[in-house]
């Protein structure tokens, strides 16, 4: 097995079977430990960062039917909506008001909504309000590069012409085939959300990256996706920050206990020690709650993550977990950090 020394002080890049091992076999507050020891080398050590903004979900009309969600409606459901630009505008406005500097805007796969209803909503947006609109992930762009009969780059292109900022790491789900095809069949495949995330790179745009685990894939299936992001951040160094979050069972339509928390902080420090071209590792009291996510800024995570002003996808699942800014500054300062606000690309907001 690969020593502490090895990782933290040569910088020795972990291999696949290195990273099983560890992964497997491990000591839980061993990995921890190499995990934060890394964090504090390659991030600022006093401080833990926080993002003000709000999750939109313009629509939960969605064709894909993945057995994972509890949100989307389909097609003609009488609890389908799709957003108006005044109530998008609504949501805006109390998130600025609340000292937001960003949305996150995403929704279902829907069949009858064309790439110019997106690029109205976008121009709506930017029209009107100082913010950064990261928006649209993956499996939502190759949808509508698909409903057009375009390229990917295409679409991209035109919606960052319209004022799409930046790209979120949703749908990845794992990037594993295999398991795509049992969990999300109608959704993009591994390789199309790679090449969504590379051409926005090539075109100036930042991305996140995330995970979703703990529902049919295998320990190997997660260290193919943490590998396969870091391969395509070896090639571009587009992605600002990694995600992990534990599937949440509840009200969907895969049937299996929900991760612990040992599991959760296992994924989150190996993650930090395999992605060693990420900056940012992110951790998520929204499905883990605020004392697991606590213990992940010592196991390799330096981000807090979103305010969540508001989350609608995992409260579908049954986890309602809320926090103020006022208790996220306090949950951070109890951890022995010190507590400062970031835009999406990981610059300081004044205080």
């Amino acid at each position: 097995m690969m020593s502490i020394g090895d990782v933290i002080k040569n910088g020795t890049r972990l291999g696949f079977a290195d990273a099983r091992d560890l992964y497997q076999n491990e000591d839980f507050h061993g990995l921890g430990h190499m995990a934060h020891a890394v964090r504090l080398k390659k991030r600022p050590a006093d401080y833990v960062s926080y993002v003000i903004d709000r999750n939109i979900n313009y629509s939960n009309i969605c064709v894909c039917g993945c057995r994972f969600c509890a949100f989307y409606r389909p097609p003609g459901d009488r609890e389908g909506y799709v957003l108006s630009h005044q109530q998008v505008g609504q949501k805006i406005e109390e998130t600025l008001a609340l000292g937001g500097t960003q949305i996150l805007m995403q929704g279902g796969h829907h069949p009858d909504l064309p790439l110019a209803f997106y690029e109205e909503l976008l121009g709506f947006i930017k029209s009107r309000y100082p913010i950064h609109i990261h928006a649209f992930s993956p499996p939502e762009i190759v949808h509508f590069s698909k409903l057009e009969a375009i390229a990917v780059e295409q679409v991209i292109s035109r919606l960052k012409a319209a004022g799409l900022d930046s790209i979120p790491g949703g749908g990845a789900e794992i990037l594993v085939d295999s398991v795509r095809s049992r969990v999300s069949p109608n959704k993009c495949s591994s390789q199309e959300w790679l090449d969504v995330m590379e051409q926005a790179h090539r075109q100036g745009m930042r991305t996140t990256a995330t995970m979703m685990f703990g529902h049919l894939e295998a320990l190997e299936d997660r260290l193919e996706h943490l590998f396969a992001l870091r391969d395509l951040q070896d090639r571009t160094g587009g992605f600002t920050a990694f995600i992990p979050w534990a599937f949440q069972p509840q009200n969907t339509a895969i049937a299996r206990p929900a991760e612990t928390a040992v599991a959760y902080l296992r994924l989150l420090a190996i993650a930090r020690l395999v992605l060693d071209n990420f900056d940012n590792i992110q951790a998520s009291w929204v499905t883990m709650g605020p004392k697991v996510a606590q213990l992940a800024l010592h196991f390799g995570a330096n981000d807090f993550g979103s305010t969540m002003i508001e989350e609608n996808v995992v409260a579908a699942a049954g986890v309602s977990f809320r926090l103020s800014i006022k208790e996220i500054r306090r949950i951070i300062e109890a951890a022995g950090f010190k507590p400062r606000q970031r835009t999406m690309a990981y610059q300081w907001v004044a205080d």
